[in-house]
């Protein structure tokens, strides 16, 4: 995995274990935002599960299948960007992401959505990036949006949350469209 900038006070950099504690505050600070829509935030509640994440982050990146950066701004973490597992034999993957309290609005999702995108459909020559969003989260479906992906379709009831269950946009971008767009 590369470090990346994308201006003069953001980069991308891959997750490491010294990072660990900065993750685990980023999410405990940013906890009650943050269950709106991922589904996962109730159950990191000790600073292990955070270890662990990135354990295996790590591992995913070391055997190829797929990578997770942290987001910083001006030296600090400010959220998490990263594939899904590489689909190899259909050369395709997905993008997850979510910004800590405080940082959303100031572009830096959709930066880091396309540098990743990029390194996806060029430098690794995949054939599709796709992008998931429940549909009531106007923000995150902004950036594939903004980005030129074509939205298609829509998957009912398709991830269970604290308030129950939600219905996923489906973003779409293929290598020959991300070409034309660049």
């Amino acid at each position: 995995m590369f470090t990346y900038s994308l201006d003069e006070y953001t980069e991308l950099r891959p997750l490491l274990m010294e990072h660990t504690k900065p993750l685990f505050e980023l999410t405990d600070r940013s906890r009650d935002q943050l269950r709106h829509w991922l589904p996962w935030v109730d159950q990191v509640t000790e600073i292990e599960h955070t270890s662990k994440f990135i354990t295996g982050a790590l591992k995913q990146t070391a055997e190829n299948g797929g990578l997770t950066a942290g987001i910083w701004l001006k030296g600090e973490l400010a959220g998490i960007i990263g594939f899904h597992e590489i689909n190899w034999t259909n050369r395709s993957v997905s993008i997850g992401y979510w910004l800590g309290k405080g940082f959303e609005g100031q572009g830096l999702m959709t930066s880091a959505c396309r540098v990743l995108v990029d390194y996806a459909l060029v430098t690794l020559d995949l054939n599709r990036v796709e992008i998931r969003c429940a549909t009531n989260n106007k923000r995150s479906r902004a950036i594939p949006e903004r980005l030129g992906f074509v939205l298609e379709g829509v998957i009912r009831q398709v991830e269970k949350l604290p308030k129950g269950y939600v219905n996923h946009a489906v973003y779409g971008m293929l290598q020959h469209e991300w070409e034309l767009l660049r």
